[in-house]
């Protein structure tokens, strides 16, 4: 596995970035930056920053109505900024993960230890954890689950403001090396040149392979026919997980600093492993929160690749708040594949009644080819 993690582009537009993030202190250089301009720690929000280093800020500063979450600091520093009018949240330690993390994940951060095999992994461990808690019921690890995905909420808001972000779904099961694989491909590569971010599940499959299509996107096309290949000798994450992430890996290492996209997964379902294509993902705990923050944030539009029960549900998912306007003016829908979506599983019919004589009539779309997602979208205002 390589462990240099590929420069990639910041969604994050500086001059529209929400003002209420402007009181979060999310790294040590915007910590000294504050303490240094302002002298006072007042009302901030610290969010999982070291500050071991730091007792003589923390031991002079005001920290009235400052919250520490997930900073590691001296005991008398953290003893004197509690008493002095801060909230305190203490590292919690042994977990697998930071509830309190600042940012996404990355492909580097999930897949630590790959060497090792899956099993080593962050992304394994975090996963075991969560299995063994859900069991369990403590109230306890129910609540750093929720902490966590708050916080991974945050992170993707920041990440994505300004940005126009294109969604692609569709099931894991559509295997390396087939049409239907490089197909998905290209239509990432081609939503990314076109100025979109692509958004995906973050998992295998019809996933990864709009993933790959979004990295591949600043390369020449050589390069994704190349990948390609080289993918296709690993088709699916069964049985080992280990050599298809590695595979990815490889990919990433003969052709660094591709181009970026966003994978959103979820613990909840473990058979699914995230993507190392997507440069930003944002895993879940809950499925629940994961699929309507997904969906939520694909302000340009849904293209629906043919998948099963979890495709379906998304198309739903989406459908709902197009159909009420509950989120405003409803968002393209592209469904791909008209046997799939007319025969095989009806999805298209049902959308098609509920959209009839309301807005959102006019902002979805069936397609028999994937060819014609792009345009699609363009057509139906994405």
């Amino acid at each position: 596995m390589d462990s240099t993690t590929p420069a990639q582009p910041d969604f994050r537009s500086r001059q529209s970035h929400h003002a209420a993030h402007d009181r979060e202190i999310e790294s040590l250089a915007e910590f000294d930056h504050v303490a240094s301009a302002h002298g006072t720690l007042a009302h901030y929000r610290v969010q999982a920053v070291d500050l071991t280093d730091r007792t003589d800020v923390l031991m002079s500063a005001d920290p009235t109505g400052a919250v520490f979450l997930g900073c590691p600091m001296a005991p008398g520093a953290a003893a004197r900024v509690a008493a002095a009018g801060a909230l305190v949240f203490p590292p919690i330690p042994g977990l697998p993960f930071d509830p309190y993390r600042a940012r996404v994940y990355s492909p580097d951060e999930l897949y630590a230890s790959l060497d090792d095999g899956y099993a080593s992994t962050p992304d394994a461990s975090s996963y075991d954890w969560f299995q063994q808690t859900r069991a369990d019921g403590d109230v306890f690890a129910s609540m750093l689950r929720a902490v966590h995905d708050d916080a991974v909420s945050d992170a993707l808001d920041e990440l994505l403001t300004g940005a126009r972000v294109v969604g692609v779904m569709g099931g894991h099961a559509m295997a390396r090396g087939t049409a239907a694989y490089a197909g998905a491909a290209r239509l990432g590569r081609e939503l990314a040149r076109a100025g979109f971010t692509v958004a995906t599940g973050g998992g295998p499959g019809a996933m990864e392979a709009a993933n790959l299509g979004a990295y591949a996107a600043p390369f020449d096309d050589g390069m994704l026919d190349e990948a390609l290949l080289l993918l296709a000798e690993v088709t699916s994450f069964t049985p080992s997980i280990t050599d298809w992430a590695r595979s990815a890996f490889e990919v990433r290492e003969r052709w660094p600093r591709g181009g970026a996209s966003v994978g959103i997964p979820t613990w909840f379902y473990g058979h699914e492993p995230p993507n190392a294509f997507a440069a930003h993902i944002a895993k879940y705990f809950a499925n629940a929160t994961r699929e309507d923050g997904l969906l939520a944030r694909c302000d340009a539009g849904v293209v629906f690749l043919p998948g099963a029960a979890g495709t379906v549900q998304e198309i739903f998912d989406n459908a709902t708040p197009n159909y009420y306007e509950s989120r405003g003016e409803p968002t393209p829908m592209v469904l791909v594949d008209k046997a799939h979506w007319t025969e095989r599983l009806p999805a298209w019919p049902l959308l098609d009644s509920l959209a009839g004589g309301r807005t959102m009539e006019s902002r979805i779309a069936l397609v028999d080819r994937i060819e014609e997602a792009p345009a699609a979208l363009k057509r139906l205002g994405g």
